[in-house]
């Protein structure tokens, strides 16, 4: 399961956000993504895990939880097809 993290602190790197999903199961990657001009964290990425369960518990155990001084989101990745296009 693809999972999004967001609100980020932009000093939390991929291997904080790994061991923080370690402890719910298997995490097959990390990805957090970085601004192409300045190098700098943007706040959110994605973590990817194989077992559906281990992943649904890590959200529902992360979701609002505080990370090096922040209160992330953690929830299920909508693939860009499906977001909701908030256009203003």
């Amino acid at each position: 399961m693809n999972i999004f993290v967001a609100k980020l602190d932009y000093n939390t790197d991929e291997s904080t956000v790994r061991n923080l999903f370690s402890e719910f199961g298997a995490v097959d990657s990390v990805k957090i993504i970085m601004d192409k001009f300045t190098g700098r964290s943007k706040g959110y990425g994605f973590v990817e895990m194989p077992n559906d369960d281990e992943a649904n518990s890590a959200i529902s155990s992360l979701n609002d939880s505080n990370v090096d001084g922040r209160n992330i989101v953690v929830k299920v990745a909508q693939p860009r097809e499906n977001r909701d296009r908030r256009r203003f």
